[in-house]
């Protein structure tokens, strides 16, 4: 009885395997070499997207990052050349003033003796010319001494220049002399705005005082960058550059290279670039961190997109499509890249087709 139910179960078991369903396996792709071949029926198939390589209107783009600054030109720093009191400004901070406008007034014994050997060469002048004439009519009546008369006009051509330098000292201060007292007033080289005004009335500046008045004409700034040697050969005086700044960066900007300059930076290996912007409504600060996109001139160059590339450690591949269902791995070799697409230097040229999606599944074929 026991062998009967036994039996029975063996039965029933072997019934049931060879009824239950038999599952389908997906057929292999298959590996030789550098070459894969897909099956159309296996589900990688759908998943992978080709493309035709053409070549593309493309520019390397140079970026370089650079600092805002104010044109050397357009910029002053202006500090007491004596030393003195200041006894009046005539200036507020972001005020706009013209060349030759009075910044402050400062009283100063130093002043006071250029101002003094001003009148003293003045008046030498004066009475060396009453000399020079009075000789001159003295010979002309035949009552004078020739030698005489050339000793005055000697003296009388020594006295103008030593007016010449003396007035020529008071021009370096703006001032065109005055009564021997009266304080120096300091006027402004350039126009501009006040940018920095440390100017206290009353107090007491040194020769040797750091600036206390800077003024800068901002409407154009220089931007100073920094292009690596390997790069300069694309920039050139004159190009169009595009900057953005961080504090406004929905603001498009432009420029163009100002000057590029003639030595490497031997510890960077780069070279320095100015850049000249106008800056009309003053957004442009001096000390702002920009950057800076050089355009190079557009070529005609082989780009593919970036899902197409692959990386294995330092390499760089593509697969190429070389039959219905069959991709070839080649290696690449590429150039500048941007957020879509990536320049082939060299290892694909026109006409070839590529896998664009689907590289990440393919297996490894070394």
């Amino acid at each position: 009885m026991k062998k009967i139910i036994l039996s029975s179960i063996i039965l029933f078991a072997v019934s049931c395997k060879d009824n239950a369903p038999q599952q389908n396996k997906d057929p292999e792709i298959i590996t030789k070499g550098n070459q894969i071949t897909i099956p159309e029926s296996h589900p990688v198939f759908k998943k992978i997207k080709t493309q035709m390589v053409t070549k593309q209107e493309h520019s390397d783009g140079v970026i370089s990052a650079g600092t805002i600054q104010a044109i050397p030109n357009h910029y002053a720093e202006i500090a007491s050349p004596f030393s003195g009191r200041i006894t009046k400004s005539f200036i507020q901070l972001g005020q706009n003033v013209s060349a030759g406008n009075p910044l402050f007034e400062i009283l100063s014994s130093d002043y006071f003796s250029v101002q003094k050997d001003y009148t003293d060469a003045l008046n030498d002048v004066q009475l060396a010319e009453k000399n020079y004439r009075r000789q001159q009519d003295l010979v002309k009546h035949g009552v004078g001494i020739q030698k005489e008369l050339d000793e005055a006009e000697t003296d009388f051509k020594n006295k103008k220049t030593s007016l010449s330098n003396a007035s020529s000292a008071l021009k370096v201060y703006n001032s065109k002399g005055g009564g021997i007292g009266n304080p120096l007033v300091v006027r402004a080289p350039i126009g501009g705005e006040i940018i920095s005004n440390k100017i206290v009335n009353g107090q007491y500046l040194k020769g040797d005082a750091d600036p206390v008045v800077i003024i800068a004409e901002l409407s154009k700034v220089w931007i100073s960058g920094d292009v690596k040697e390997k790069d300069i050969r694309f920039v050139n005086i004159g190009n169009q550059v595009s900057v953005k700044v961080s504090a406004y960066p929905d603001r498009n900007i432009t420029g163009k290279v100002y000057h590029i300059n003639e030595m490497v930076d031997e510890d960077t290996r780069s070279i320095k670039v100015l850049i000249e912007c106008d800056n009309p409504d003053r957004k442009l600060k001096p000390g702002m961190y920009a950057t800076v996109n050089f355009s190079t001139t557009p070529e005609k160059t082989v780009m593919i997109p970036v899902t197409a590339l692959m990386q294995e450690d330092s390499s760089q591949y593509v697969w190429i499509k070389t039959g219905k269902s069959q991709f070839t791995r080649r290696s690449v070799t590429t150039g500048e890249t941007d957020e879509k697409t990536v320049r082939i230097i060299s290892g694909l040229k026109p006409g070839e087709t590529i896998m664009t999606e689907g590289g990440i599944y393919m297996p490894d074929t070394k």
